[in-house]
Protein backbone atom coordinates (compact mmCIF):
# COMPACT_ATOMS: atom_id res chain seq x y z
CA UNK A 1 0.00 0.00 0.00
CA UNK A 2 3.09 2.60 0.77
CA UNK A 3 4.88 1.35 -2.30
CA UNK A 4 1.30 2.43 -4.30
CA UNK A 5 1.21 5.58 -2.32
CA UNK A 6 4.75 6.70 -3.04
CA UNK A 7 3.84 6.01 -6.59
CA UNK A 8 0.92 8.51 -6.58
CA UNK A 9 2.73 10.92 -4.95
CA UNK A 10 5.82 10.58 -6.86
CA UNK A 11 9.37 12.19 -5.31
CA UNK A 12 7.87 13.50 -2.48
CA UNK A 13 6.28 10.52 -1.40
CA UNK A 14 9.36 8.39 -1.22
CA UNK A 15 11.29 11.22 0.85
CA UNK A 16 8.07 11.15 3.18
CA UNK A 17 8.81 7.18 3.21
CA UNK A 18 12.36 6.90 3.79
CA UNK A 19 12.19 9.58 6.90
CA UNK A 20 9.90 7.07 8.89
CA UNK A 21 12.02 4.00 7.97
CA UNK A 22 15.10 6.61 9.92
CA UNK A 23 12.35 7.32 12.84
CA UNK A 24 11.34 3.93 13.03
CA UNK A 25 15.12 2.17 13.07
CA UNK A 26 15.98 5.20 15.63
CA UNK A 27 13.09 4.20 18.23
CA UNK A 28 14.10 0.52 17.70
CA UNK A 29 17.35 1.15 19.47
CA UNK A 30 18.15 -0.60 23.11
CA UNK A 31 18.81 1.40 26.15
CA UNK A 32 19.67 0.64 29.34
CA UNK A 33 16.44 1.16 31.73
CA UNK A 34 16.98 3.28 34.82
CA UNK A 35 16.63 1.63 38.25
CA UNK A 36 17.19 -1.71 39.53
CA UNK A 37 19.03 -3.21 42.58
CA UNK A 38 22.29 -2.38 42.91
CA UNK A 39 25.12 -5.27 42.73
CA UNK A 40 26.34 -5.76 46.35
CA UNK A 41 27.86 -8.93 46.12
CA UNK A 42 31.52 -9.89 45.87
CA UNK A 43 32.53 -12.37 43.06
CA UNK A 44 32.38 -15.73 43.52
CA UNK A 45 34.99 -18.22 43.85
CA UNK A 46 34.55 -20.95 40.79
CA UNK A 47 37.77 -22.82 40.76
CA UNK A 48 41.39 -23.19 42.12
CA UNK A 49 44.74 -24.77 40.89
CA UNK A 50 45.71 -26.53 42.31
CA UNK A 51 43.16 -27.14 44.93
CA UNK A 52 43.54 -25.57 48.42
CA UNK A 53 44.87 -27.66 51.75
CA UNK A 54 47.84 -29.91 49.62
CA UNK A 55 50.53 -31.89 51.29
CA UNK A 56 53.74 -32.52 50.16
CA UNK A 57 53.67 -29.48 47.58
CA UNK A 58 55.98 -26.84 46.76
CA UNK A 59 53.11 -24.64 45.06
CA UNK A 60 54.58 -22.31 42.47
CA UNK A 61 51.67 -20.83 40.44
CA UNK A 62 48.06 -20.70 41.66
CA UNK A 63 45.03 -19.78 39.72
CA UNK A 64 42.10 -18.65 41.19
CA UNK A 65 38.74 -17.89 38.60
CA UNK A 66 35.66 -15.96 39.20
CA UNK A 67 32.20 -15.53 37.77
CA UNK A 68 32.70 -12.45 36.44
CA UNK A 69 35.63 -10.16 35.35
CA UNK A 70 38.16 -9.13 38.27
CA UNK A 71 40.50 -6.12 39.29
CA UNK A 72 43.63 -6.83 41.79
CA UNK A 73 44.18 -3.80 43.61
CA UNK A 74 47.11 -2.89 46.60
CA UNK A 75 48.40 -6.49 46.21
CA UNK A 76 51.87 -5.51 48.26
CA UNK A 77 49.64 -3.91 50.72
CA UNK A 78 46.23 -7.00 50.85
CA UNK A 79 47.90 -10.05 49.77
CA UNK A 80 49.89 -11.83 52.60
CA UNK A 81 51.73 -15.25 52.63
CA UNK A 82 53.17 -16.58 56.21
CA UNK A 83 55.74 -17.05 56.53
CA UNK A 84 56.89 -14.11 55.11
CA UNK A 85 59.11 -14.94 51.94
CA UNK A 86 62.60 -12.68 50.80
CA UNK A 87 60.86 -11.94 47.55
CA UNK A 88 57.38 -10.92 47.25
CA UNK A 89 54.88 -12.98 45.49
CA UNK A 90 53.68 -11.92 41.80
CA UNK A 91 49.86 -11.07 41.89
CA UNK A 92 47.90 -10.34 38.73
CA UNK A 93 44.32 -10.50 37.64
CA UNK A 94 42.71 -10.70 33.78
CA UNK A 95 39.27 -11.15 33.07
CA UNK A 96 38.02 -13.44 35.11
CA UNK A 97 41.19 -15.49 36.35
CA UNK A 98 43.58 -14.35 39.51
CA UNK A 99 47.10 -15.72 39.16
CA UNK A 100 49.63 -16.04 42.03
CA UNK A 101 53.41 -16.51 41.32
CA UNK A 102 55.64 -17.91 43.89
CA UNK A 103 59.49 -18.26 43.80
CA UNK A 104 59.60 -22.19 45.07
CA UNK A 105 62.77 -22.34 45.82
CA UNK A 106 62.55 -20.07 48.81
CA UNK A 107 60.34 -22.21 50.72
CA UNK A 108 61.20 -24.09 53.29
CA UNK A 109 60.73 -27.78 53.93
CA UNK A 110 58.27 -29.00 56.67
CA UNK A 111 56.37 -25.59 56.28
CA UNK A 112 52.95 -25.08 55.99
CA UNK A 113 52.32 -21.89 54.06
CA UNK A 114 48.84 -19.32 54.39
CA UNK A 115 48.05 -16.85 51.80
CA UNK A 116 45.66 -14.20 52.50
CA UNK A 117 44.21 -12.41 49.97
CA UNK A 118 42.53 -9.38 52.00
CA UNK A 119 40.52 -7.06 49.98
CA UNK A 120 42.88 -7.53 46.91
CA UNK A 121 40.21 -8.97 44.88
CA UNK A 122 37.12 -6.60 43.67
CA UNK A 123 34.75 -7.24 40.87
CA UNK A 124 34.96 -4.45 37.63
CA UNK A 125 31.69 -3.16 37.50
CA UNK A 126 31.21 -2.25 41.54
CA UNK A 127 34.43 -2.79 43.58
CA UNK A 128 32.81 -5.24 45.65
CA UNK A 129 35.47 -7.34 47.18
CA UNK A 130 35.81 -11.17 47.30
CA UNK A 131 36.86 -11.08 51.12
CA UNK A 132 38.37 -13.09 53.59
CA UNK A 133 40.01 -15.86 51.64
CA UNK A 134 42.79 -17.52 53.10
CA UNK A 135 44.62 -20.10 50.83
CA UNK A 136 46.90 -23.34 52.57
CA UNK A 137 49.15 -25.39 51.34
CA UNK A 138 52.14 -27.05 53.27
CA UNK A 139 55.46 -28.41 51.59
CA UNK A 140 55.50 -31.44 54.63
CA UNK A 141 53.27 -33.89 55.07
CA UNK A 142 51.29 -32.11 58.05
CA UNK A 143 49.58 -28.46 58.32
CA UNK A 144 51.15 -26.61 61.27
CA UNK A 145 47.75 -25.88 63.51
CA UNK A 146 48.88 -23.90 66.38
CA UNK A 147 48.06 -20.10 67.07
CA UNK A 148 48.77 -16.99 69.10
CA UNK A 149 45.53 -14.52 69.98
CA UNK A 150 45.29 -11.55 71.80
CA UNK A 151 44.25 -7.75 71.67
CA UNK A 152 46.18 -4.66 71.17
CA UNK A 153 45.32 -1.44 73.12
CA UNK A 154 45.90 2.07 72.15
CA UNK A 155 48.54 3.19 74.94
CA UNK A 156 47.48 6.92 74.67
CA UNK A 157 43.51 6.29 74.67
CA UNK A 158 43.35 2.90 76.25
CA UNK A 159 40.70 1.92 73.68
CA UNK A 160 40.89 -1.28 71.20
CA UNK A 161 43.32 -0.77 68.22
CA UNK A 162 41.87 -0.94 65.16
CA UNK A 163 44.54 -0.40 62.40
CA UNK A 164 47.49 -2.35 63.57
CA UNK A 165 49.67 -5.67 61.63
CA UNK A 166 50.58 -8.43 64.59
CA UNK A 167 54.04 -9.38 63.89
CA UNK A 168 55.76 -12.65 64.73
CA UNK A 169 59.71 -13.24 64.53
CA UNK A 170 61.65 -16.07 65.84
CA UNK A 171 62.05 -16.34 69.57
CA UNK A 172 66.07 -15.72 69.69
CA UNK A 173 65.96 -12.37 67.95
CA UNK A 174 66.34 -9.32 69.92
CA UNK A 175 64.52 -6.40 69.79
CA UNK A 176 66.28 -4.48 67.09
CA UNK A 177 65.24 -7.41 64.81
CA UNK A 178 62.17 -5.19 63.59
CA UNK A 179 64.08 -2.20 63.09
CA UNK A 180 65.89 -4.62 60.20
CA UNK A 181 64.48 -7.22 58.70
CA UNK A 182 60.60 -8.49 58.23
CA UNK A 183 58.95 -10.70 59.95
CA UNK A 184 58.16 -14.19 59.55
CA UNK A 185 54.52 -13.92 60.27
CA UNK A 186 51.79 -11.35 60.06
CA UNK A 187 48.27 -10.73 61.29
CA UNK A 188 45.64 -8.05 60.74
CA UNK A 189 44.04 -6.17 64.55
CA UNK A 190 40.23 -6.28 64.08
CA UNK A 191 38.34 -4.55 66.93
CA UNK A 192 41.46 -4.63 68.97
CA UNK A 193 41.59 -8.64 68.41
CA UNK A 194 44.19 -10.38 66.20
CA UNK A 195 44.54 -14.22 65.83
CA UNK A 196 47.52 -15.73 63.55
CA UNK A 197 47.10 -19.48 62.96
CA UNK A 198 48.46 -21.89 61.56
CA UNK A 199 51.76 -21.81 63.36
CA UNK A 200 54.77 -24.27 64.31
CA UNK A 201 55.34 -24.95 67.64
CA UNK A 202 57.88 -22.94 69.03
CA UNK A 203 58.52 -19.94 70.49
CA UNK A 204 58.18 -15.97 69.05
CA UNK A 205 58.53 -12.28 69.99
CA UNK A 206 55.62 -10.64 69.16
CA UNK A 207 55.39 -6.89 68.60
CA UNK A 208 52.00 -4.56 66.78
CA UNK A 209 52.93 -1.90 64.26
CA UNK A 210 51.32 0.94 62.75
CA UNK A 211 53.24 0.65 59.59
CA UNK A 212 52.73 3.85 57.88
CA UNK A 213 55.25 3.01 54.51
CA UNK A 214 53.56 -0.33 54.73
CA UNK A 215 57.44 -2.11 54.47
CA UNK A 216 56.31 -4.19 58.10
CA UNK A 217 59.26 -3.13 59.61
CA UNK A 218 59.46 -0.33 62.26
CA UNK A 219 61.05 2.62 61.16
CA UNK A 220 60.01 5.33 63.84
CA UNK A 221 58.95 7.99 62.23
CA UNK A 222 55.57 8.28 62.08
CA UNK A 223 54.53 5.06 63.27
CA UNK A 224 53.58 3.34 66.38
CA UNK A 225 55.44 -0.15 67.94
CA UNK A 226 54.23 -2.55 70.94
CA UNK A 227 56.26 -5.68 72.32
CA UNK A 228 55.84 -8.16 74.52
CA UNK A 229 57.91 -8.25 77.67
CA UNK A 230 58.81 -12.11 76.97
CA UNK A 231 58.75 -14.64 74.54
CA UNK A 232 55.64 -16.41 73.22
CA UNK A 233 54.89 -20.08 72.94
CA UNK A 234 52.17 -20.76 70.04
CA UNK A 235 49.64 -22.96 71.62
CA UNK A 236 50.52 -22.39 75.07
CA UNK A 237 47.19 -22.11 76.61
CA UNK A 238 48.42 -21.71 80.18
CA UNK A 239 50.32 -18.66 78.85
CA UNK A 240 48.81 -15.48 80.80
CA UNK A 241 46.67 -13.39 77.88
CA UNK A 242 48.86 -11.35 75.42
CA UNK A 243 47.90 -7.60 75.54
CA UNK A 244 50.54 -5.65 73.51
CA UNK A 245 49.58 -1.58 74.22
CA UNK A 246 50.97 -0.01 70.90
CA UNK A 247 52.38 3.84 71.64
CA UNK A 248 54.28 6.65 69.73
CA UNK A 249 57.90 6.73 70.77
CA UNK A 250 59.05 10.35 72.34
CA UNK A 251 60.52 12.64 69.37
CA UNK A 252 64.05 12.95 69.51
CA UNK A 253 63.93 16.80 70.63
CA UNK A 254 67.89 17.38 69.94
CA UNK A 255 67.39 16.31 66.40
CA UNK A 256 64.12 17.50 65.17
CA UNK A 257 65.46 20.85 66.79
CA UNK A 258 68.79 20.12 64.38
CA UNK A 259 66.64 19.33 61.55
CA UNK A 260 64.47 22.74 61.81
CA UNK A 261 67.40 24.52 62.27
CA UNK A 262 68.71 23.21 59.32
CA UNK A 263 65.46 24.08 57.18
CA UNK A 264 64.83 27.55 58.39
CA UNK A 265 68.18 27.88 57.39
CA UNK A 266 68.17 26.94 53.84
CA UNK A 267 64.62 28.48 53.65
CA UNK A 268 66.53 31.72 54.70
CA UNK A 269 69.22 30.78 51.37
CA UNK A 270 66.37 30.26 48.99
CA UNK A 271 63.34 32.14 49.77
CA UNK A 272 63.12 35.37 48.97
CA UNK A 273 62.68 38.09 51.78
CA UNK A 274 59.20 38.49 52.20
CA UNK A 275 57.59 41.77 51.14
CA UNK A 276 56.78 44.65 54.16
CA UNK A 277 53.03 44.05 55.40
CA UNK A 278 51.35 46.55 57.65
CA UNK A 279 50.17 45.56 60.95
CA UNK A 280 46.40 44.51 61.46
CA UNK A 281 45.31 42.43 64.24
CA UNK A 282 41.85 40.74 65.70
CA UNK A 283 40.67 40.26 69.11
CA UNK A 284 38.39 36.73 69.29
CA UNK A 285 35.06 38.29 70.37
CA UNK A 286 31.96 38.82 69.11
CA UNK A 287 30.87 42.29 68.50
CA UNK A 288 27.92 41.62 66.60
CA UNK A 289 25.42 42.38 69.10
CA UNK A 290 25.85 42.95 72.78
CA UNK A 291 22.59 41.52 73.83
CA UNK A 292 24.35 38.34 73.06
CA UNK A 293 26.01 36.14 75.14
CA UNK A 294 28.87 35.25 73.37
CA UNK A 295 32.79 36.01 75.12
CA UNK A 296 34.01 32.69 77.44
CA UNK A 297 34.24 33.70 81.25
CA UNK A 298 36.81 31.16 81.55
CA UNK A 299 39.37 32.33 79.02
CA UNK A 300 41.33 35.53 78.25
CA UNK A 301 40.85 37.61 75.35
CA UNK A 302 42.78 36.60 72.56
CA UNK A 303 44.55 39.20 69.48
CA UNK A 304 45.65 37.58 66.78
CA UNK A 305 48.35 39.57 64.92
CA UNK A 306 49.36 38.75 60.95
CA UNK A 307 52.94 39.28 62.19
CA UNK A 308 55.25 38.81 65.04
CA UNK A 309 55.26 40.83 67.66
CA UNK A 310 57.79 43.06 68.92
CA UNK A 311 56.69 44.97 71.86
CA UNK A 312 54.14 45.58 74.00
CA UNK A 313 52.83 48.52 75.61
CA UNK A 314 50.19 47.57 78.68
CA UNK A 315 49.24 51.12 79.42
CA UNK A 316 47.13 51.50 75.81
CA UNK A 317 45.26 48.36 76.40
CA UNK A 318 41.87 49.32 78.52
CA UNK A 319 39.11 46.83 79.76
CA UNK A 320 35.79 48.63 81.15
CA UNK A 321 32.28 47.65 82.41
CA UNK A 322 29.85 48.56 79.42
CA UNK A 323 30.44 51.24 77.78
CA UNK A 324 31.38 53.73 80.80
CA UNK A 325 35.05 54.65 82.00
CA UNK A 326 34.89 52.48 84.81
CA UNK A 327 38.06 50.21 84.54
CA UNK A 328 38.97 47.09 85.22
CA UNK A 329 42.01 45.06 86.33
CA UNK A 330 43.50 43.30 83.27
CA UNK A 331 46.68 41.15 83.07
CA UNK A 332 48.78 41.39 79.18
CA UNK A 333 50.91 38.37 78.44
CA UNK A 334 51.91 37.01 75.55
CA UNK A 335 51.61 33.24 73.87
CA UNK A 336 53.78 31.67 74.93
CA UNK A 337 53.64 29.19 71.65
CA UNK A 338 51.97 31.44 69.48
CA UNK A 339 54.28 34.48 68.94
CA UNK A 340 51.88 36.62 66.82
CA UNK A 341 49.33 36.44 69.66
CA UNK A 342 48.79 38.47 72.64
CA UNK A 343 46.46 37.61 75.50
CA UNK A 344 44.59 39.89 77.81
CA UNK A 345 42.62 39.02 80.78
CA UNK A 346 40.23 39.61 83.97
CA UNK A 347 38.14 38.38 86.48
CA UNK A 348 34.92 37.94 84.31
CA UNK A 349 31.90 38.81 85.76
CA UNK A 350 28.52 36.85 83.99
CA UNK A 351 26.62 38.21 81.46
CA UNK A 352 28.15 41.63 81.60
CA UNK A 353 28.97 44.15 78.50
CA UNK A 354 32.98 44.90 78.48
CA UNK A 355 34.28 47.76 75.97
CA UNK A 356 37.88 46.88 74.63
CA UNK A 357 40.06 49.94 73.84
CA UNK A 358 42.95 49.21 72.10
CA UNK A 359 44.80 52.77 71.55
CA UNK A 360 47.55 53.39 68.79
CA UNK A 361 51.42 51.83 68.90
CA UNK A 362 49.42 48.91 71.96
CA UNK A 363 51.95 46.51 69.96
CA UNK A 364 54.62 46.95 67.55
CA UNK A 365 55.83 44.08 65.10
CA UNK A 366 59.41 42.93 64.51
CA UNK A 367 59.50 45.96 61.15
CA UNK A 368 58.33 48.38 63.49
CA UNK A 369 54.87 49.14 62.47
CA UNK A 370 52.62 50.54 64.93
CA UNK A 371 48.98 49.13 65.51
CA UNK A 372 46.39 51.37 65.00
CA UNK A 373 43.71 51.61 67.51
CA UNK A 374 40.29 49.99 67.97
CA UNK A 375 37.29 49.57 69.93
CA UNK A 376 35.52 46.13 70.62
CA UNK A 377 32.27 45.53 72.42
CA UNK A 378 30.88 42.51 73.38
CA UNK A 379 29.02 40.90 75.97
CA UNK A 380 30.23 37.62 78.58
CA UNK A 381 28.33 34.30 79.48
CA UNK A 382 25.90 33.55 82.01
CA UNK A 383 26.44 30.60 84.58
CA UNK A 384 23.28 28.98 82.08
CA UNK A 385 25.44 28.71 79.70
CA UNK A 386 27.75 26.54 80.66
CA UNK A 387 27.54 22.31 82.32
CA UNK A 388 28.37 21.13 84.77
CA UNK A 389 30.16 17.74 85.16
CA UNK A 390 30.57 15.59 88.49
CA UNK A 391 32.75 12.52 88.35
CA UNK A 392 32.52 9.49 91.09
CA UNK A 393 35.58 7.61 91.26
CA UNK A 394 36.56 4.14 92.81
CA UNK A 395 38.80 4.43 95.82
CA UNK A 396 40.97 1.90 94.27
CA UNK A 397 42.25 4.97 92.19
CA UNK A 398 42.80 7.56 95.53
CA UNK A 399 46.76 8.45 95.77
CA UNK A 400 49.19 5.66 94.47
CA UNK A 401 49.96 8.34 91.29
CA UNK A 402 46.44 8.19 89.56
CA UNK A 403 45.95 11.20 87.44
CA UNK A 404 42.34 11.46 85.87
CA UNK A 405 41.94 13.54 82.59
CA UNK A 406 39.06 15.36 81.08
CA UNK A 407 39.00 16.27 77.34
CA UNK A 408 36.81 18.22 75.49
CA UNK A 409 36.45 18.16 71.29
CA UNK A 410 38.96 20.84 71.65
CA UNK A 411 41.24 20.38 74.58
CA UNK A 412 42.09 19.48 78.00
CA UNK A 413 40.09 20.50 80.74
CA UNK A 414 41.35 18.81 83.60
CA UNK A 415 43.89 16.56 84.55
CA UNK A 416 44.81 16.47 88.15
CA UNK A 417 46.24 13.90 90.61
CA UNK A 418 43.73 11.64 91.99
CA UNK A 419 42.66 13.13 95.62
CA UNK A 420 38.89 12.67 96.17
CA UNK A 421 36.54 10.05 95.32
CA UNK A 422 34.26 13.23 93.98
CA UNK A 423 35.39 15.42 91.26
CA UNK A 424 33.17 18.33 90.26
CA UNK A 425 33.88 20.63 87.54
CA UNK A 426 31.51 23.94 86.53
CA UNK A 427 31.63 26.27 83.29
CA UNK A 428 32.50 23.80 80.87
CA UNK A 429 31.80 24.24 77.72
CA UNK A 430 28.68 22.36 75.88
CA UNK A 431 30.11 19.65 74.29
CA UNK A 432 31.28 16.28 74.15
CA UNK A 433 34.04 15.15 76.62
CA UNK A 434 35.74 11.82 77.03
CA UNK A 435 37.93 10.53 80.34
CA UNK A 436 40.65 8.29 80.87
CA UNK A 437 42.71 8.13 84.64
CA UNK A 438 46.85 7.61 84.15
CA UNK A 439 48.72 5.23 86.04
CA UNK A 440 51.85 7.46 86.44
CA UNK A 441 54.59 5.31 87.79
CA UNK A 442 57.27 7.76 87.70
CA UNK A 443 54.87 10.12 89.91
CA UNK A 444 56.23 13.35 87.01
CA UNK A 445 52.27 14.30 87.03
CA UNK A 446 52.02 13.22 83.38
CA UNK A 447 51.36 10.48 80.84
CA UNK A 448 55.06 8.79 79.27
CA UNK A 449 55.29 6.74 76.44
CA UNK A 450 57.63 3.45 75.93
CA UNK A 451 60.76 2.66 74.75
CA UNK A 452 61.03 0.14 72.23
CA UNK A 453 65.18 -0.47 72.71
CA UNK A 454 65.24 0.37 75.91
CA UNK A 455 62.29 -2.49 76.89
CA UNK A 456 60.50 0.29 78.46
CA UNK A 457 56.60 0.05 78.18
CA UNK A 458 53.86 2.84 78.38
CA UNK A 459 52.43 3.81 81.16
CA UNK A 460 48.90 2.57 81.93
CA UNK A 461 45.78 4.08 80.70
CA UNK A 462 42.60 3.07 82.25
CA UNK A 463 39.23 4.71 79.97
CA UNK A 464 36.37 5.66 80.19
CA UNK A 465 34.15 3.60 78.09
CA UNK A 466 32.17 6.12 76.47
CA UNK A 467 31.76 9.69 75.36
CA UNK A 468 29.56 12.25 77.96
CA UNK A 469 27.38 14.49 76.39
CA UNK A 470 27.45 17.86 78.44
CA UNK A 471 24.38 20.22 77.90
CA UNK A 472 24.32 24.03 78.69
CA UNK A 473 22.06 24.23 82.23
CA UNK A 474 22.38 21.01 82.61
CA UNK A 475 24.87 19.27 85.17
CA UNK A 476 25.54 15.43 84.95
CA UNK A 477 26.56 12.60 87.45
CA UNK A 478 28.73 10.23 85.76
CA UNK A 479 30.33 6.55 87.48
CA UNK A 480 34.00 6.56 85.93
CA UNK A 481 33.45 2.53 86.59
CA UNK A 482 29.48 2.14 86.29
CA UNK A 483 28.27 -0.18 88.52
CA UNK A 484 26.89 -3.56 87.66
CA UNK A 485 23.14 -4.07 87.73
CA UNK A 486 21.45 -6.83 90.08
CA UNK A 487 20.78 -9.49 88.01
CA UNK A 488 16.57 -10.36 89.09
CA UNK A 489 14.53 -13.35 88.73
CA UNK A 490 15.43 -16.19 86.31
CA UNK A 491 18.99 -14.84 85.85
CA UNK A 492 19.71 -15.07 89.77
CA UNK A 493 17.91 -17.91 90.17
CA UNK A 494 20.38 -19.57 87.92
CA UNK A 495 23.19 -17.69 89.08
CA UNK A 496 22.48 -19.68 92.69
CA UNK A 497 21.93 -22.76 91.28
CA UNK A 498 25.33 -22.87 89.31
CA UNK A 499 26.79 -21.80 92.68
CA UNK A 500 25.10 -24.61 94.75
CA UNK A 501 26.79 -27.44 91.91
Amino acid sequence: MCYFWAQMNGFRGLIVLFSLAILATGCANITTLPGGKKDVKGPKLLSISPKDSILNTRVNKIELRFNEFVNVTDAAKEVVISPILPIPMNVGGAYKKVTVKIADSLLQDNTTYRISFGNAIKDVHEGNPFKDYTYTFSTGSYFDSLQISGEVINAVTGMPDTSAYVLLYNGTKTDSAVLREKPLYVGRVENGHFSIKGLPGRKFRIYALHDANNNLMYDGLNEWIAFTEKTVQAGDTNAAPINLRIFPEAVDTARAGSDSLKHSRMAALNDKPAAKKDLSYSPDVDTTDKNKRTKDITTPIAIKCNNMIDSVTPEHIGLYLDTTDVSVAINVQRDSVRKDVLLVNTQWKENTVYTLKLKKGFIKDTSGNEAMPSKYVFRTKNEDDYGKLNVQLPAKYLGNNYILLIKSDKDTVHMKAVTDTVVKLNLLQPGNYTMLIIDDANGNGKWDTGDLLAHRQPEMVIPYHGNVLLKAGWENGIDFEPKKKPRMGAEQEKDNEQKRK
